[in-house]
């Protein structure tokens, strides 16, 4: 670790409120480095992720966006980074059917706008650049498993953005000469997971249920195959890509594969409820094995104009090149730390809404004023 801010490495993080970004403010502070996040305004305080770092001597905090590119520029002039992690997404690949236009600013343009201001600012043969790609590059997968030569088939407008960001990184690699990497993250899930992506929804939805808060749980495709690794494991593969002697591409990645519906029921059987499973398609349904309820329904309101349904990463070359090791955090493990961490926040919310109904009622009875 460093011993001072003289000799400390500089990074800018950008997207450091979101979990991905919150995990590596830790890593690399606990590495002794200065952390410079890029946060947007926002009247609604959406910092809870960070809340624990603001004030640390080596974390900083800057007002910026991807698509406004003197915004970039005046943070990347000032700060003079040695590393850039760009991990800002609009990162829901349901949410870029109805917003494809910003879903391409931020996610393809974006990352265009970074790499001008590495180069402008004269950082091009200083600072090392890591692209947050991912799994959903290859789409209609053409091969299984996925690997760094499997060829990209995006199925979705977020897919297609990220697409862009992956090959213009190639081309500022090739053209400038400059340290440019790309980590093509399979699913990565965690606590701090944003409760609209499906794990969580999954796991939040368990914790409800065997709380008494929610009746069912609605998804879509519970066939759909995922490979899901633990985000805190993949920050550190992502740190591990800018210390290589040469920039290069990896598939981040567990090497295993599980379903939607297998999800589903490690987190319900975690919660102290048993699913057994009816039916086919939109049909299918989960039934609570000791009541007979059915607790999961299918929808097809959550089915995608088109779907990936089998996303399978092969790690090899990140085991071999960078000693990264996929299986410190199994399958198993990472729904129960979701699952425990999401019973925990619905039993204070709990706890929070009886003061909340007593108090009113004392208020009513006068007993308080």
């Amino acid at each position: 670790m460093a011993n001072n801010n003289i000799t400390a490495k500089k990074a800018i993080i950008t997207g450091v409120t979101g979990q991905d970004g919150s995990f590596l403010s830790e890593l690399l502070l606990d590495k002794g480095y200065e952390v410079h996040g890029i946060i947007r305004r926002s009247s609604v305080d959406y910092r809870e992720r960070i809340a624990h770092l603001e004030g640390k001597k080596n974390f900083h905090l800057h007002y910026a966006d991807l698509g406004d590119s003197m915004s970039i520029m005046q943070v990347v002039s000032n700060v003079q980074p040695d590393e850039i992690y760009n991990l800002a997404a609009q990162s829901h690949v349901q949410v870029s059917f109805d917003t494809p236009e910003y879903t391409a600013n931020v996610d393809a343009t974006g990352v265009l706008r970074i790499l001008e201001a590495v180069r402008l600012s004269g950082l091009s043969n200083k600072c090392r650049i890591y692209q947050a790609s991912t799994s959903e590059l290859y789409g209609k997968v053409e091969q299984v498993p996925q690997n760094e030569e499997t060829p990209f088939h995006p199925y979705s407008p977020y897919a297609v953005a990220k697409l862009y960001a992956h090959w213009i990184m190639k081309e500022y690699r090739e053209a400038y000469g400059m340290f440019c990497c790309c980590g093509i993250l399979f699913n990565h899930e965690s606590e701090r997971r944003g409760e609209t992506f499906v794990t969580r929804k999954i796991t939040l939805a368990a914790a409800r249920i065997a709380q008494h808060k929610q009746d069912k749980l609605y998804l879509g495709n519970l066939s759909s195959l995922r490979d899901w690794g633990y985000a805190r494991d993949y920050v550190e593969c992502m740190w591990l890509m800018l210390q290589q002697p040469e920039p290069e591409d990896y598939v981040i990645a567990t090497g295993q594969q599980h379903s939607v519906r297998e999800f589903c029921q490690l987190a319900f059987k975690n919660v102290g409820i048993e699913l057994n499973f009816v039916g086919e398609g939109e049909n299918e349904k989960g039934i609570n094995r000791a009541t007979g309820e059915t607790i999961v329904e299918v929808s097809s309101d959550f089915y995608r104009p088109t779907d990936v349904v089998n996303l399978w990463g092969d790690p090899s070359k990140a085991i071999r090149q960078l000693g990264w090791n996929p299986a410190r955090t199994s399958f198993e493990e990472l729904v129960k730390i979701m699952t425990e961490a999401d019973m925990a926040k619905v039993a204070i919310e709990n706890a929070s809404e009886r003061v909340r109904t007593n108090l009113a009622e004392f208020l009513e009875r006068g007993i308080v004023k």
